[in-house]
């Protein structure tokens, strides 16, 4: 048995960034491969965004059930599965015959996927006490390291080899990598420290005036807020630079940049939200992503796009996390897996619900526009949530002194 914020937790923290390193290319291997797939389908843009919605729907699903199975069976189990689960995915993707049963395949792909990151990190967060909001940081950042790095790796294998075989390609990498790394991940923490679910939370859903249903689903809303608007540039960056001349490498440079920067934003986001909590933490990469989707209105040139890139990625990057600090803040740690799941499972409805959206806009308009303005409204009904709950919360601690 180890303990709470013992060397072994830091060595844990550097395991599951590995693996959420690794599993992270379920998430954004289809990003980079749209274009490829829809003229090998020929198929419309809207058709093959639905490859991305389905991506997302199987990770939201994902990101509850193996965040339960991760609460009750442990997490060796949970990566073990999710490993297995997305390289068959991503096997019986590369062998679709139709956009169809591709869009199928990714449904698998996102829902082993899903296990490398949510449930990952609620598992990470119970051997954190004294520094939980860096680490919760640090581990959900794998999932922005995989989107630095996988985009041109991905784009490189496609232009070698064809997107089929760049497909099983990656399967079998996270196949081989990944199981033994699961292995690091075996130990329980000391029995003192797991003992009716672990340390309280600080507060609870009543300390804002609500109830853990009425705040689960406040949460839940503004997540698909603030994904639909997160996934005009992360979805459609690539697609959007082939159609303006620049080319797929380019629009997959941009990808991968603008997710390098938000490794960095999610680590800044813990530090801040060490010291001002969750609440205030989402509220600030709200108004920040807004600024950012705003500016890519007015950005069409290669330069510009390279630059606002890096500042989307560098601004929105610790909005997701905020959520799980927000469920070790106000439910028990006990329910921290299946909070986290649900919490974050309603970010992937927002990013594949902005992700179809964005190609519709595209075909209704020719143009991706349309959709920035549709990302900014949503974005727009995440911050309003994040201003009412910091609200409820200021409210609260006045009448308490």
């Amino acid at each position: 048995m180890y303990e709470v914020d013992s060397r072994y937790a830091w060595w844990r923290l550097a395991a599951s960034v590995a693996i959420s390193t690794l599993g992270g290319v379920g998430m954004w291997a289809v990003v980079v491969a749209l274009p490829a797939i829809q003229a090998g389908f020929g198929v419309t843009r809207a058709e093959v965004s639905f490859s991305y919605t389905a991506t997302m729907l199987g990770f939201g699903a994902g990101s509850i059930l193996l965040g339960r199975l991760i609460d009750t069976r442990g997490a060796l189990l949970t990566v073990s599965l999710s490993t297995v689960l997305m390289a068959t995915g991503f096997a019986l993707a590369a062998a679709a015959p139709s956009a169809t049963l591709f869009a199928a395949a990714q449904i698998l792909i996102g829902f082993g996927s899903a296990a490398t990151f949510i449930p990952l990190v609620a598992d990470l967060s119970h051997w954190f006490e004294k520094r939980r909001g860096l680490a919760v940081a640090i581990c959900s950042s794998g999932n922005y390291v995989a989107g630095a790095i996988w985009p041109p790796v991905v784009e490189h294998l496609i232009s070698s080899q064809g997107w089929q075989s760049a497909y099983f390609t990656i399967g079998v990498i996270c196949l081989v990598a990944m199981l033994p790394l699961g292995l690091a991940l075996r130990r329980r923490l000391a029995a003192h420290a797991t003992m009716a679910g672990g340390t309280p939370a600080p507060h609870s859903a009543r300390s804002l005036g609500l109830s853990p249903a009425s705040l689960q689903a406040w949460l839940a809303l503004a997540g698909v807020g603030c994904c639909v608007a997160m996934s005009m540039p992360q979805v459609h960056i690539v697609a959007y630079c082939a159609d303006l001349g620049y080319g797929v490498a380019r629009g997959a440079e941009m990808l991968s940049l603008m997710l390098g920067f938000g490794i960095v934003s999610r680590v800044v986001s813990g530090w801040i939200a060490d010291r001002a909590g969750g609440i205030k933490t989402l509220l600030l990469g709200s108004t920040l992503q807004g600024i950012a989707l705003f500016l890519y209105l007015i950005s069409d040139s290669l330069t510009s796009l390279y630059v606002v890139s890096a500042l989307f990625g560098l601004f929105q990057g610790g909005i997701v996390p905020s959520y799980a600090i927000i469920v070790r803040e106000y439910f028990p740690s006990r329910e921290a897996g299946i909070r986290m799941g649900v919490a974050v499972s309603a970010t992937i409805v927002g990013m594949a619900l902005g992700g179809w959206m964005g190609g519709v806009f595209f075909d209704l308009t020719g143009s991706y526009r349309a959709a920035f303005i549709n990302g900014i409204a949503w974005n727009a009904l995440n911050g309003a949530i994040a201003w009412w709950l910091l609200f409820r919360q200021n409210r609260r601690a006045v009448f308490a002194a």
